[in-house]
């Protein structure tokens, strides 16, 4: 694989370009940026006059039942009437009743309800995970897609898509637009063809792993193009795309071709395909080269999808991996609990305890075909080992069981189970303790496969491709590589069978009926009042992280939290549970005094030590008082908002009374923005010395004076002061630039109050 930092030409969609002058080329590059496929799809959906400052209409909305009821609630709260375009409110990941009761259940009626009052479309659980149910029924070339899933990714179908917190979707629920800088865009230049064994998950980690950590892609756009596209099936083309987003890049699209077609062809809507593929000479900001043949079997090692090595190295270093991945866990995990992986180690092989294929990465028909393949004629075993697949959708299901497939995997001791994205968060085949799992999956963070650190509990996931783990299932459970197995792959044709959908799937037809009454349950409770942003602002730090970088998971756990995310207040309750649980007490001893503001009594009647960080503040500003502050909260990170793009990650800050987060740098452009459409400063702490060293602490207060003349004055460099020994030493803060929207939504204190006006 070949990095190329600088711009590169491709000429004829074949021919990479370093330098035109050579090539004979006379193209301007900022002309042939034009002839990209991502600036064309961009173009068609800007409403601005200016390609540089983009404001983007979608054409359909995406969301699973995580995240749906508090963008309902939100957009509700902000004067909704109906859906203006297609949303999809899909159900799979709150499909168990485990956790809360009826509150699941009660979730998904009141989106069967707001699906028939405002027009929408709602799919019930266990037919299909969000992603699979949007590429067969929503995707369209050239078509843009928003969902509150970070894992929005269609761009194999030639669909735009971007996974973005659920305020994004609200504005365009409410008839705004999504707005950002023209973003780069990146060549994923591929060639050549995947040997037998190699899978979708091969190549995804392959890349991920090289340019991860460079942030090489960073809130880019990945095209890819290149000769070796036409090799890949569109099933293989989704499963790497899927993971596009493990890269942190902004979307992700492909060039396409007569597969394509077929793919929608096979899904009964031939009519929404479109041939993309780059002008005869496309400039990109970067370019990653690709040589399909090079990549072995790989595998992610916890706790994050960039930390790759290919299965045979990690077999012939595999005491020094294991202890180099216990070292980084170590960094993570601290002393909380006693974290090994040397202890799997049997007769010098790698023993798993479990293998998952599942969801939109590995839930795919040819995954779980070819695993089928891999284990005919073989058992799992009846020992540690277990093997469960969750195919993406019930159409899928049934032609697995039409074709045999379900047959096979059920005879070697595999467990199949329905749509749901369950593994990938921690909702579903929970490992036991100290447990070991390999999953096609997306994701690897700690406790994401659904162990709980604060109650002592670790168990940890490495990510593989399905054709590698079914390999190693029929080794029963000793880590093994598809290219160690001697197989021939039937690759079995697919046949679709909408009856499925149309049959169970409620579609409005885009019809609202303003007499259906929403059905409320118990645990749904309207956001709470948030409060403007103050002329001057006294945030406290409750909280201090320093891990290279902070996920969502770790800011809001997943798993058997979801059950409460249509109740800000009792999620609330989780925020950094697994990371500082002391968090949350000190958050709501800060916030009492800001109530107490709200109430117009003296705040330090509530927080006592407010009189001596008022008397600080006095001694170089006398005329700050509590007509004319704020008092808030805030955490630092070193760089936080790494996975999903769960709202709930900045939401719970602010319903506990945070004003700010502190950071080196945001690992996402959605969690930035997460932090402010819920009226939280996304503040930067440069880098003073070699050391790396903070100018303040956990557990002190830090005063900006006139931040809110600031903030409408669009200033990137803040005057800000660290209460020190009663007196104020001047500290640096910084922010990337806001647009003008995003202003107005930290001056009036959230989205919500951004809509009422």
């Amino acid at each position: 694989m070949k990095l190329y930092e600088k711009g590169v030409f491709l000429v004829d969609g074949e021919k990479i370009v370093e330098n035109p002058q050579e090539a004979g080329l006379t193209q301007d590059p900022k002309e042939a940026k034009k002839a990209t496929i991502a600036y064309r799809i961009l173009d068609e959906h800007n409403t601005s006059d200016n390609m540089e400052k983009l404001q983007i209409r979608f054409d359909k909305l995406t969301s699973h039942d995580i995240t749906y009821v508090g963008i309902i609630q939100t957009a509700r709260a902000s004067g909704l009437e109906r859906f203006p375009m297609p949303y999809v409110l899909t159900n799979c990941h709150n499909s168990l009743c485990a956790v809360g009761g009826t509150i699941n259940e009660d979730d998904h009626m009141f989106g069967l309800s707001c699906a028939k009052r405002y027009g929408g479309i709602y799919v019930p659980p266990h037919q299909a995970v969000i992603h699979q149910y949007a590429r067969e029924m929503l995707s369209g070339g050239g078509r843009m897609i928003l969902g509150s899933d970070s894992h929005t990714r269609y761009g194999a179908l030639g669909t735009m898509a971007m996974g973005e917190g659920g305020p994004e979707l609200v504005k365009q629920l409410l008839g705004r637009t999504y707005d950002i800088d023209m973003p780069e865009v990146v060549a994923i230049y591929l060639k050549g063809s995947p040997r037998p064994g190699i899978g979708p998950q091969d190549i995804a980690l392959a890349i991920i792993g090289e340019v991860f950590e460079k942030g090489f892609v960073k809130n880019k756009i990945m095209e890819f193009v290149g000769p070796g596209v036409e090799n890949l099936s569109v099933d293989f083309r989704i499963g790497v795309d899927v993971m596009t987003t493990e890269t942190t890049c902004l979307s992700s699209i492909w060039q396409t071709d007569e597969a394509v077609k077929d793919y929608y062809d096979i899904h009964g809507r031939v009519e929404e395909y479109k041939e993309l593929s780059p002008g005869s000479v496309a400039y990109y900001d970067g370019c990653v080269e690709m040589d399909l043949d090079e990549i072995r079997p790989m595998i992610a090692m916890p706790f994050h999808p960039s930390n790759v090595y290919t299965i045979e190295e990690l077999k012939k270093n595999l005491m020094d991996i294991l202890d180099d991945v216990e070292k980084r866990a170590a960094v993570s995990l601290g002393d909380s609990v006693k974290y090994s992986l040397k202890d799997k180690v049997r007769d010098g092989k790698l023993y798993v305890d479990q293998g998952i294929i599942a969801g939109c990465a590995g839930g795919g028909f040819e995954n779980i075909c070819d695993a089928a393949d891999i284990l005919r004629g073989k058992y799992i075993g009846s020992d540690e080992f277990t093997l469960s697949v969750y195919p993406a959708s019930t159409p899928i299901y049934m032609e697995l069981i039409q074709n045999g497939t379900a047959a096979t995997l059920l005879e070697t001791g595999a467990i199949l189970k329905t749509a749901f994205c369950g593994p990938c968060f921690g909702a579903g085949d929970t490992p036991g303790n100290n447990g070991f799992s390999i999953r096609h999956s997306t994701r690897n963070f700690p406790n994401r496969e659904g162990s709980k650190l604060q109650s002592g509990q670790i168990a940890s996931v490495a990510l593989m491709d399905a054709r590698s783990i079914a390999a190693t299932a029929a080794n029963k459970g000793y880590l093994t590589g598809a290219d160690e197995i001697d197989v021939s792959y039937g690759k079995p044709v697919y046949h679709f069978d909408g009856r499925i959908y149309a049959n169970r799937v409620f579609d409005s037809k885009g019809v609202a009926d303003e007499n259906e009454e929403i059905v409320f349950g118990p645990n749904i409770k309207d956001w709470p009042a948030m409060s403007a942003l103050p002329e001057n602002l006294i945030l406290k730090v409750v909280s201090e992280i320093h891990d290279p970088v902070t996920t969502t998971d770790e800011l809001i756990p997943s798993g058997e939290t979801s059950s409460y995310r249509s109740n800000p207040y009792a999620l609330a309750e989780f925020t950094l549970s697994r990371k500082d649980p002391a968090y949350v007490g000190r958050a709501k001893e800060v916030q009492l005094a800001q109530k107490a503001i709200e109430e117009d009594r003296c705040p330090g009647e509530a927080l006592e030590e407010i009189h001596e960080v008022m008397s600080a503040i006095h001694t170089k500003f006398e005329n700050v008082k509590r007509s004319n502050i704020g008092i808030g909260s805030t955490i630092f990170a070193t760089k936080p908002g790494d996975g999903s793009a769960r709202e709930q990650a900045a939401s719970c800050q602010k319903v506990l009374g945070g004003w700010a987060n502190l950071a080196r740098e945001y690992a996402t452009k959605r969690y930035r923005s997460n932090l402010i459409n819920w009226g939280m400063l996304p503040f930067i702490v440069p880098k003073n010395d070699a050391d790396d060293n903070l100018p303040f602490a956990n557990g002190d207060y830090l005063f900006l004076p006139g931040i809110d003349e600031a903030i409408a004055s669009g200033k990137t460099e803040f005057e800000a002061y660290v209460v020190k020994d009663g007196g104020l030493e001047e500290i640096a803060l910084a922010m990337d630039p806001l647009t003008d929207t995003e202003k107005e939504i930290i001056l009036k204190g959230c989205l919500i109050n951004y809509y009422k006006g």
